[in-house]
């Protein structure tokens, strides 16, 4: 890894994901989730793999979580690898398509949503 990738988040630095994430990949795995919101908050982060800035959001908030106890589940998604499942939370959710973008659900519905420098844990407790 480069000097600049440590840096700027280059490709090695993306592929290292925290344990506590759960990745969403198909509608399945997006139903599943909502559905889970039932039960607990859930909290799903849309991040382009691609862009600096949402590189250096997620790292920021990853770190942010490191001294939270979770209560929240946390889901993942690649939005260029499965864009068209962020389009589908935009719809379902009736949030506005962002990135990054971390959206907050309980019980189905959408109670909180922030992008770019306002993600913060405050969004999940």
């Amino acid at each position: 890894m480069s000097f600049f990738d440590k840096i700027f988040g280059g490709k090695d630095a993306s592929s290292e994901q925290k344990s506590f994430w759960k990745k969403i990949e198909s509608e399945e795995d997006l139903k599943k989730a909502i559905e889970h919101s039932f039960q607990n908050k859930i909290a799903i982060f849309k991040h382009s793999t691609s862009c600096f800035i949402s590189k250096t959001v997620l790292r920021n908030f990853e770190k942010e979580l490191e001294n939270l106890e979770q209560t929240t589940d946390l889901y993942f998604l690649d939005l260029l690898a499965y864009r068209p499942i962020s389009n589908k939370i935009a719809e379902d959710l009736g949030v506005t398509h962002q990135s990054p973008q971390l959206i907050v659900v309980e019980n189905g519905k959408a109670i909180n949503n922030a992008s770019h420098q306002d993600i913060s844990v405050e969004q999940i407790l």
